[in-house]
Protein backbone atom coordinates (compact mmCIF):
# COMPACT_ATOMS: atom_id res chain seq x y z
CA UNK A 1 0.00 0.00 0.00
CA UNK A 2 1.64 2.87 -1.05
CA UNK A 3 1.28 6.75 0.11
CA UNK A 4 2.72 9.79 -0.20
CA UNK A 5 5.58 10.98 1.67
CA UNK A 6 5.62 13.62 4.40
CA UNK A 7 8.80 14.64 5.59
CA UNK A 8 10.52 11.47 4.58
CA UNK A 9 7.98 9.29 6.11
CA UNK A 10 8.42 5.80 4.42
CA UNK A 11 5.52 3.11 5.92
CA UNK A 12 7.39 0.24 5.63
CA UNK A 13 10.40 1.83 8.01
CA UNK A 14 7.39 1.40 10.59
CA UNK A 15 6.26 -1.81 9.73
CA UNK A 16 8.29 -3.88 7.12
CA UNK A 17 6.85 -6.10 4.95
CA UNK A 18 8.16 -9.09 6.39
CA UNK A 19 6.97 -8.24 9.58
CA UNK A 20 3.88 -7.95 7.98
CA UNK A 21 3.76 -11.24 6.29
CA UNK A 22 4.30 -12.84 9.24
CA UNK A 23 1.14 -11.01 11.10
CA UNK A 24 -0.78 -12.32 7.93
CA UNK A 25 0.53 -15.67 8.10
CA UNK A 26 -1.12 -16.04 11.77
CA UNK A 27 -4.37 -14.27 11.40
CA UNK A 28 -6.29 -16.99 10.34
CA UNK A 29 -4.99 -18.88 12.85
CA UNK A 30 -6.31 -16.41 15.89
CA UNK A 31 -9.78 -15.92 14.18
CA UNK A 32 -9.80 -20.31 13.84
CA UNK A 33 -9.06 -20.73 17.55
CA UNK A 34 -10.27 -17.76 19.18
CA UNK A 35 -7.03 -16.63 20.58
CA UNK A 36 -4.94 -13.56 21.04
CA UNK A 37 -2.23 -12.57 18.48
CA UNK A 38 0.59 -12.16 21.42
CA UNK A 39 3.08 -13.04 18.70
CA UNK A 40 2.04 -9.57 16.66
CA UNK A 41 1.78 -7.80 19.66
CA UNK A 42 5.21 -8.86 20.96
CA UNK A 43 6.72 -8.38 17.37
CA UNK A 44 5.09 -5.17 17.06
CA UNK A 45 6.29 -3.72 20.62
CA UNK A 46 9.56 -4.37 19.53
CA UNK A 47 9.81 -2.52 16.11
CA UNK A 48 8.87 0.19 18.27
CA UNK A 49 4.69 0.12 17.08
CA UNK A 50 3.16 1.27 20.68
CA UNK A 51 5.22 4.47 20.50
CA UNK A 52 4.84 6.10 17.17
CA UNK A 53 2.56 8.54 18.06
CA UNK A 54 5.31 9.18 21.20
CA UNK A 55 7.26 12.35 20.53
CA UNK A 56 11.06 11.46 19.69
CA UNK A 57 12.43 13.33 22.71
CA UNK A 58 10.36 10.77 25.02
CA UNK A 59 11.84 7.76 23.09
CA UNK A 60 8.97 7.72 20.36
CA UNK A 61 9.14 7.89 16.66
CA UNK A 62 7.35 11.28 16.76
CA UNK A 63 4.82 10.93 14.26
CA UNK A 64 1.60 12.30 13.72
CA UNK A 65 -2.25 11.25 13.29
CA UNK A 66 -1.88 11.15 9.58
CA UNK A 67 1.07 8.74 9.19
CA UNK A 68 -0.14 6.28 12.39
CA UNK A 69 -3.33 6.59 9.89
CA UNK A 70 -1.48 5.04 7.01
CA UNK A 71 0.34 2.41 9.14
CA UNK A 72 -3.07 1.18 10.67
CA UNK A 73 -4.46 1.21 7.00
CA UNK A 74 -1.63 -0.96 6.24
CA UNK A 75 -1.41 -3.51 9.55
CA UNK A 76 -5.17 -3.96 8.70
CA UNK A 77 -4.70 -5.05 5.53
CA UNK A 78 -2.28 -7.92 7.16
CA UNK A 79 -4.73 -8.67 9.88
CA UNK A 80 -7.70 -6.21 11.00
CA UNK A 81 -7.92 -7.57 14.31
CA UNK A 82 -4.65 -7.34 15.47
CA UNK A 83 -5.32 -3.90 13.80
CA UNK A 84 -8.23 -2.74 15.50
CA UNK A 85 -6.42 -4.53 18.91
CA UNK A 86 -3.43 -2.13 18.64
CA UNK A 87 -6.06 0.72 17.67
CA UNK A 88 -7.20 0.96 21.70
CA UNK A 89 -3.39 1.70 22.64
CA UNK A 90 -3.07 4.09 20.06
CA UNK A 91 -6.09 5.42 20.54
CA UNK A 92 -4.77 6.54 24.35
CA UNK A 93 -1.22 8.05 23.02
CA UNK A 94 -3.26 9.90 20.17
CA UNK A 95 -5.24 11.66 22.90
CA UNK A 96 -1.48 11.93 24.83
CA UNK A 97 -0.41 13.72 21.66
CA UNK A 98 -3.61 15.79 21.36
CA UNK A 99 -2.70 17.35 25.09
CA UNK A 100 0.43 18.20 24.63
CA UNK A 101 -0.07 19.60 21.15
CA UNK A 102 -2.20 22.03 22.69
CA UNK A 103 0.08 22.59 25.64
CA UNK A 104 -2.53 20.50 28.00
CA UNK A 105 -0.84 18.22 30.62
CA UNK A 106 -2.01 15.53 32.41
CA UNK A 107 -0.96 12.68 30.49
CA UNK A 108 3.08 12.61 29.98
CA UNK A 109 2.95 8.98 31.60
CA UNK A 110 1.02 7.58 29.19
CA UNK A 111 3.47 8.23 26.43
CA UNK A 112 6.04 7.48 29.24
CA UNK A 113 4.30 4.16 29.58
CA UNK A 114 4.28 3.31 25.77
CA UNK A 115 7.84 3.89 25.79
CA UNK A 116 8.56 1.61 28.58
CA UNK A 117 6.41 -1.07 27.26
CA UNK A 118 2.66 -0.71 28.82
CA UNK A 119 -0.37 -1.88 26.97
CA UNK A 120 -3.09 0.67 27.13
CA UNK A 121 -6.79 -0.78 26.79
CA UNK A 122 -9.99 1.50 26.36
CA UNK A 123 -12.73 1.27 28.82
CA UNK A 124 -15.24 3.46 27.81
CA UNK A 125 -18.02 1.51 26.53
CA UNK A 126 -21.03 -0.01 28.40
CA UNK A 127 -24.01 -1.85 27.87
CA UNK A 128 -26.66 -0.27 26.86
CA UNK A 129 -25.14 2.88 27.36
CA UNK A 130 -25.22 5.21 23.99
CA UNK A 131 -24.31 8.10 25.85
CA UNK A 132 -20.73 6.94 25.67
CA UNK A 133 -18.33 9.73 26.27
CA UNK A 134 -21.31 11.86 27.82
CA UNK A 135 -21.87 9.67 30.32
CA UNK A 136 -21.68 6.31 32.41
CA UNK A 137 -23.00 3.73 34.66
CA UNK A 138 -19.82 2.97 36.39
CA UNK A 139 -19.61 4.71 39.70
CA UNK A 140 -16.28 6.91 40.65
CA UNK A 141 -16.27 7.35 44.00
CA UNK A 142 -13.16 9.65 45.16
CA UNK A 143 -10.64 9.11 47.97
CA UNK A 144 -9.59 11.85 50.26
CA UNK A 145 -5.76 11.72 48.33
CA UNK A 146 -7.19 12.76 45.28
CA UNK A 147 -7.52 8.94 43.68
CA UNK A 148 -10.79 7.55 42.75
CA UNK A 149 -12.19 3.90 43.04
CA UNK A 150 -14.78 2.81 40.27
CA UNK A 151 -17.51 0.63 40.30
CA UNK A 152 -18.93 -1.05 37.04
CA UNK A 153 -19.05 -2.98 34.13
CA UNK A 154 -17.05 -2.20 30.79
CA UNK A 155 -17.60 -3.98 27.99
CA UNK A 156 -15.52 -4.40 24.50
CA UNK A 157 -12.49 -4.27 26.03
CA UNK A 158 -9.98 -4.97 23.54
CA UNK A 159 -6.67 -6.29 24.43
CA UNK A 160 -8.11 -7.83 27.22
CA UNK A 161 -5.57 -10.57 28.45
CA UNK A 162 -2.64 -8.19 27.76
CA UNK A 163 -3.39 -4.48 29.30
CA UNK A 164 -1.16 -3.11 31.98
CA UNK A 165 -2.95 0.21 31.81
CA UNK A 166 -6.97 0.53 31.50
CA UNK A 167 -8.27 4.03 30.64
CA UNK A 168 -11.77 4.25 31.29
CA UNK A 169 -14.38 6.93 32.47
CA UNK A 170 -16.75 6.64 35.44
CA UNK A 171 -19.32 8.96 37.47
CA UNK A 172 -18.91 10.91 40.63
CA UNK A 173 -21.87 11.60 42.25
CA UNK A 174 -20.92 12.94 45.70
CA UNK A 175 -18.81 15.19 45.36
CA UNK A 176 -19.77 18.74 46.39
CA UNK A 177 -19.40 19.72 42.40
CA UNK A 178 -21.16 16.32 41.56
CA UNK A 179 -22.05 15.35 39.14
CA UNK A 180 -19.00 14.79 37.48
CA UNK A 181 -17.52 12.61 34.51
CA UNK A 182 -14.14 11.21 35.85
CA UNK A 183 -11.59 10.33 33.33
CA UNK A 184 -8.61 7.73 34.32
CA UNK A 185 -6.31 5.15 34.32
CA UNK A 186 -5.67 2.27 36.47
CA UNK A 187 -3.92 -0.78 36.85
CA UNK A 188 -4.72 -4.36 36.18
CA UNK A 189 -5.26 -5.89 40.19
CA UNK A 190 -7.86 -7.87 42.02
CA UNK A 191 -10.64 -5.48 41.52
CA UNK A 192 -10.04 -6.35 38.16
CA UNK A 193 -11.96 -9.46 36.92
CA UNK A 194 -12.00 -10.34 32.88
CA UNK A 195 -14.22 -12.45 32.02
CA UNK A 196 -13.54 -15.14 29.55
CA UNK A 197 -16.23 -14.68 26.70
CA UNK A 198 -15.26 -13.06 23.66
CA UNK A 199 -16.98 -15.77 21.32
CA UNK A 200 -17.87 -13.31 18.37
CA UNK A 201 -18.60 -13.61 14.74
CA UNK A 202 -15.63 -11.62 13.67
CA UNK A 203 -12.64 -9.81 14.96
CA UNK A 204 -12.06 -12.49 17.18
CA UNK A 205 -8.44 -11.99 17.79
CA UNK A 206 -9.36 -8.62 19.51
CA UNK A 207 -10.62 -10.65 23.02
CA UNK A 208 -12.05 -7.57 23.73
CA UNK A 209 -13.95 -9.72 26.71
CA UNK A 210 -16.08 -8.04 29.12
CA UNK A 211 -14.22 -6.06 31.95
CA UNK A 212 -16.00 -6.00 35.20
CA UNK A 213 -14.65 -3.64 37.91
CA UNK A 214 -14.94 -3.82 42.11
CA UNK A 215 -13.72 -0.30 43.28
CA UNK A 216 -10.86 -0.62 41.01
CA UNK A 217 -8.25 2.86 42.10
CA UNK A 218 -6.98 5.35 40.15
CA UNK A 219 -3.81 6.80 41.99
CA UNK A 220 -3.86 10.41 42.33
CA UNK A 221 -1.56 10.72 39.36
CA UNK A 222 -3.58 8.42 37.08
CA UNK A 223 -6.90 10.97 37.36
CA UNK A 224 -6.95 12.71 33.90
CA UNK A 225 -10.07 14.78 33.98
CA UNK A 226 -13.11 15.71 35.84
CA UNK A 227 -15.53 17.09 33.42
CA UNK A 228 -19.64 17.78 33.65
CA UNK A 229 -21.06 15.54 31.93
CA UNK A 230 -23.47 15.75 28.48
CA UNK A 231 -21.86 17.12 25.19
CA UNK A 232 -18.03 19.39 26.44
CA UNK A 233 -15.54 21.02 24.84
CA UNK A 234 -13.38 20.02 27.03
CA UNK A 235 -9.65 18.07 25.23
CA UNK A 236 -10.26 14.60 26.78
CA UNK A 237 -13.45 14.77 25.15
CA UNK A 238 -12.03 16.04 21.45
CA UNK A 239 -9.21 14.32 21.53
CA UNK A 240 -10.91 10.66 22.45
CA UNK A 241 -13.33 11.61 19.57
CA UNK A 242 -11.06 12.79 16.89
CA UNK A 243 -8.85 9.80 17.18
CA UNK A 244 -11.07 7.20 17.55
CA UNK A 245 -12.85 8.02 15.07
CA UNK A 246 -9.91 8.31 12.81
CA UNK A 247 -8.42 5.59 13.53
CA UNK A 248 -11.32 2.50 13.77
CA UNK A 249 -11.50 4.54 9.75
CA UNK A 250 -8.29 3.81 8.88
CA UNK A 251 -8.70 -0.05 10.02
CA UNK A 252 -12.05 -0.50 8.18
CA UNK A 253 -9.97 1.06 4.85
CA UNK A 254 -7.67 -0.75 5.57
CA UNK A 255 -9.89 -3.81 5.11
CA UNK A 256 -11.28 -2.57 2.31
CA UNK A 257 -8.04 -2.48 0.45
CA UNK A 258 -7.52 -5.72 1.43
CA UNK A 259 -10.85 -6.92 -0.08
CA UNK A 260 -10.13 -4.94 -3.82
CA UNK A 261 -6.64 -6.22 -3.85
CA UNK A 262 -8.13 -10.11 -2.89
CA UNK A 263 -10.84 -9.11 -5.67
CA UNK A 264 -8.41 -8.60 -8.25
CA UNK A 265 -6.11 -11.25 -8.02
CA UNK A 266 -8.91 -13.94 -8.44
CA UNK A 267 -10.36 -11.78 -11.18
CA UNK A 268 -6.82 -12.54 -12.98
CA UNK A 269 -6.35 -15.97 -12.18
CA UNK A 270 -9.79 -17.05 -12.58
CA UNK A 271 -10.72 -18.68 -16.18
CA UNK A 272 -14.29 -18.48 -17.82
CA UNK A 273 -14.93 -22.04 -19.07
CA UNK A 274 -17.29 -20.61 -21.77
CA UNK A 275 -15.03 -18.01 -23.13
CA UNK A 276 -11.66 -19.55 -22.52
CA UNK A 277 -10.62 -15.94 -21.35
CA UNK A 278 -9.74 -14.37 -18.21
CA UNK A 279 -12.49 -12.84 -15.62
CA UNK A 280 -10.40 -9.70 -15.20
CA UNK A 281 -11.43 -9.42 -19.28
CA UNK A 282 -15.23 -9.80 -18.10
CA UNK A 283 -17.10 -6.11 -18.60
CA UNK A 284 -19.55 -7.46 -15.35
CA UNK A 285 -16.05 -8.49 -13.36
CA UNK A 286 -14.61 -5.12 -14.64
CA UNK A 287 -17.40 -2.59 -13.96
CA UNK A 288 -17.43 -4.44 -10.25
CA UNK A 289 -14.28 -4.02 -9.61
CA UNK A 290 -14.20 -0.46 -10.84
CA UNK A 291 -16.84 0.07 -8.32
CA UNK A 292 -15.27 -0.93 -5.78
CA UNK A 293 -11.94 1.09 -6.60
CA UNK A 294 -14.56 4.07 -6.80
CA UNK A 295 -15.70 3.23 -3.50
CA UNK A 296 -12.36 2.94 -1.78
CA UNK A 297 -9.93 5.59 -3.44
CA UNK A 298 -12.31 8.37 -1.58
CA UNK A 299 -11.43 7.43 1.86
CA UNK A 300 -7.57 7.36 2.07
CA UNK A 301 -7.42 11.34 1.24
CA UNK A 302 -10.78 12.14 3.60
CA UNK A 303 -8.68 10.01 6.42
CA UNK A 304 -5.44 11.69 5.73
CA UNK A 305 -6.86 15.37 5.37
CA UNK A 306 -8.90 15.31 8.62
CA UNK A 307 -5.82 13.22 10.38
CA UNK A 308 -4.07 16.34 9.36
CA UNK A 309 -6.50 18.91 10.96
CA UNK A 310 -5.89 17.45 14.35
CA UNK A 311 -2.18 17.26 13.69
CA UNK A 312 -2.17 20.57 13.01
CA UNK A 313 -4.54 22.10 15.30
CA UNK A 314 -7.19 22.88 13.05
CA UNK A 315 -10.67 24.40 13.91
CA UNK A 316 -13.25 23.37 12.71
CA UNK A 317 -15.53 24.26 15.80
CA UNK A 318 -18.96 22.73 16.38
CA UNK A 319 -18.03 20.99 12.92
CA UNK A 320 -15.78 18.46 14.11
CA UNK A 321 -18.06 16.37 15.45
CA UNK A 322 -20.15 15.94 12.35
CA UNK A 323 -16.51 15.47 10.55
CA UNK A 324 -15.31 13.06 12.83
CA UNK A 325 -18.65 10.76 13.06
CA UNK A 326 -19.36 11.31 9.43
CA UNK A 327 -15.70 9.76 8.05
CA UNK A 328 -16.33 6.62 10.25
CA UNK A 329 -19.87 6.19 9.49
CA UNK A 330 -18.12 6.48 5.19
CA UNK A 331 -15.38 4.21 6.03
CA UNK A 332 -17.39 1.46 7.79
CA UNK A 333 -19.99 1.41 5.05
CA UNK A 334 -17.53 1.80 2.21
CA UNK A 335 -15.23 -1.39 3.63
CA UNK A 336 -18.27 -3.58 3.90
CA UNK A 337 -19.37 -2.49 0.06
CA UNK A 338 -16.51 -3.51 -1.05
CA UNK A 339 -15.88 -6.91 0.90
CA UNK A 340 -19.33 -7.89 -0.60
CA UNK A 341 -18.50 -7.07 -3.86
CA UNK A 342 -14.71 -8.73 -3.27
CA UNK A 343 -17.16 -12.12 -2.05
CA UNK A 344 -18.50 -12.21 -5.62
CA UNK A 345 -15.77 -11.47 -7.79
CA UNK A 346 -13.96 -14.16 -6.41
CA UNK A 347 -16.85 -16.58 -6.36
CA UNK A 348 -18.02 -19.27 -4.16
CA UNK A 349 -14.47 -20.13 -3.02
CA UNK A 350 -14.25 -17.35 -1.18
CA UNK A 351 -17.73 -18.65 1.00
CA UNK A 352 -15.22 -21.78 2.87
CA UNK A 353 -14.13 -20.03 6.52
CA UNK A 354 -10.19 -21.14 5.18
CA UNK A 355 -10.59 -18.29 2.56
CA UNK A 356 -9.34 -14.83 3.40
CA UNK A 357 -12.29 -13.19 2.22
CA UNK A 358 -14.86 -15.12 4.53
CA UNK A 359 -12.53 -13.52 7.56
CA UNK A 360 -12.81 -10.20 6.12
CA UNK A 361 -16.58 -10.72 5.85
CA UNK A 362 -17.10 -11.32 9.19
CA UNK A 363 -14.64 -8.84 10.33
CA UNK A 364 -15.97 -5.95 8.55
CA UNK A 365 -19.09 -6.35 10.20
CA UNK A 366 -17.70 -5.39 13.49
CA UNK A 367 -17.60 -1.42 12.18
CA UNK A 368 -21.24 -1.05 12.64
CA UNK A 369 -20.87 -1.41 16.42
CA UNK A 370 -18.11 0.81 17.25
CA UNK A 371 -18.84 4.76 18.09
CA UNK A 372 -20.35 6.45 16.34
CA UNK A 373 -22.64 4.03 14.62
CA UNK A 374 -25.00 5.00 11.79
CA UNK A 375 -27.68 6.46 14.15
CA UNK A 376 -25.76 8.48 15.78
CA UNK A 377 -23.70 10.00 12.79
CA UNK A 378 -26.79 10.57 10.77
CA UNK A 379 -28.05 12.44 14.20
CA UNK A 380 -24.97 14.84 14.86
CA UNK A 381 -25.30 15.43 10.70
CA UNK A 382 -28.90 16.46 10.78
CA UNK A 383 -28.19 18.44 13.93
CA UNK A 384 -24.96 20.15 12.05
CA UNK A 385 -26.94 21.07 9.31
CA UNK A 386 -30.69 21.38 10.10
CA UNK A 387 -30.05 22.92 14.17
CA UNK A 388 -31.86 20.57 16.98
CA UNK A 389 -35.08 19.14 17.35
CA UNK A 390 -36.96 21.37 18.25
CA UNK A 391 -38.43 20.37 21.73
Amino acid sequence: MSAPERDGFDPARHLPDELLERIRERAAVHDRENTFPQHDLDELREAGYLSILVPRELGGAGLGLAEAAVLQQRLASAAPATALAINMHLVWTGVAKVFSDRGVPGLEFVQRGAVAGDVFAFGISEGGNDLVLFGSDTSAVPHGDGGYAFTGTKIFTSLAPVWTKLGLHGLDTTSADAPKLVFAFIDRTDAVTTSDDWDTLGMRGTQSRTTRLSGAVAAPGHVVRRIDPGPNPDPIVFGIFSVFEILLASVYTGIARRGLDLAVEAAKSRRSKKTGMSYSQDPDIRWRIADMALAYDALPPQISALARDVDELADHGPRWFTLLSGLKHRAVVMAKQVVDEAMLVAGGGSYFSSNELSRLYRDVLAGMFHPSDPESAHSTAASAWLGPIER
